[in-house]
């Protein structure tokens, strides 16, 4: 504090005058002005509010820019990698949080996928055959981290692509080229059973197999072509070979008939002589037979003998 007279200010040299904050005091026409200097470290208090505001905005555009949020759409599941770790947690459809910089969300695809392979393989005849095969799957949805952790994103043809081939090849070598044609249900079902148990141990779920074709050698399909035609030609000489005998059958039948109606006819004519002349009369026209000379020739009863 800075004091000019203390004559001046009506205080005695012994009083101590104890002031809160510095002061500065200053004459002008002949009166005592005093101004009071601000504290330290009190300078424009509103600076710092200005800079801790800045700083949280400055902070909230950083981690909205490292995005926070993930969102996990219909038929699709998520993996959390937190540095560069798997985790368990399996995230489900819907908006999800993150630790920016920390951690890292897979988006993985658990619909039903569809797939059409061919796969060539050797029947139990060692004929062979290349078979075209469509398959549905989906990702188990419990089990994403695993896949992801085990096998990665290209899962259908590290893993699918081979089992389809393994599982064709061990199920066609059960059967005989014709057997794959004639047994085809019962093949689909062998086929379908290996490849779930095969792919089951993968986390990817078998929802439906067909078999879309079988596709044999030319030689060989040439030869059913043929065997198809001579069956064709057997059973038609067989279905000729049938009809004669029906005809011949129905001819021996209709004779008999006729022998059996002239010996019934015959028995009546020889038990019975009148009945000749009886037929004559229902056969005749009412006209007399004519004879040369002019006239009518009678009719004459002849007597038969007894």
């Amino acid at each position: 504090m800075l004091f000019r007279n203390y004559a001046d200010l009506g205080i005695r040299p012994t009083l101590r005058v104890t002031i809160a904050e510095p002061l500065v005091f200053y004459y002008s026409d002949s009166v005592m002005n005093v101004i009071p200097l601000p504290r330290k470290g009190s300078v424009m208090p509103n600076m710092k509010m200005v800079g801790y505001l800045t700083g949280g905005i400055l902070l909230l555009l950083i981690a909205l820019s490292a995005n926070p949020f993930v969102m996990i759409g219909a038929g699709e599941r998520g993996v959390v990698m937190q540095l560069g770790a798997v985790q368990e947690k399996v995230l489900e459809e819907g908006l999800h949080f993150r630790v920016p910089f920390v951690q890292r969300v897979v988006v993985i695809d658990v619909r039903t996928q569809k797939m059409q392979v061919n796969a060539p393989s050797y029947s139990r005849d060692l004929q062979n055959v290349d078979t075209v095969i469509a398959l549905n799957f989906h990702v188990d949805p419990t089990r994403v981290n695993k896949l992801w952790q085990e096998i990665g994103r290209d899962f259908e043809g590290r893993i699918i692509h081979p089992a389809i081939q393994e599982s064709v090849k061990a199920a066609t070598a059960q059967f005989t080229a014709a057997e794959l044609v004639e047994k085809r249900p019962m093949v689909k079902d062998e086929i379908k059973s290996i490849l779930q148990e095969r792919l089951g141990g993968r986390y990817l779920l078998v929802d439906d197999f067909s078999i879309v074709d079988f596709k044999f050698s030319e030689s060989y399909e040439k030869a059913i072509e043929e065997k198809q035609v001579a069956q064709q030609q057997a059973l038609k000489a067989e279905n000729d070979l049938r009809r004669i005998q029906v005809e011949a059958e129905q001819r021996v039948a209709t004779a008999k008939a006729e022998a059996e109606a002239i010996r019934i006819t015959a028995e009546a004519l020889r038990q019975n002589p009148d009945l000749i002349q009886l037929e004559a009369v229902k056969k005749w026209d009412g006209k007399m037979p004519q004879f040369a000379g002019g006239g009518s020739m009678p009719f004459i009863n002849l007597p038969t003998g007894r």
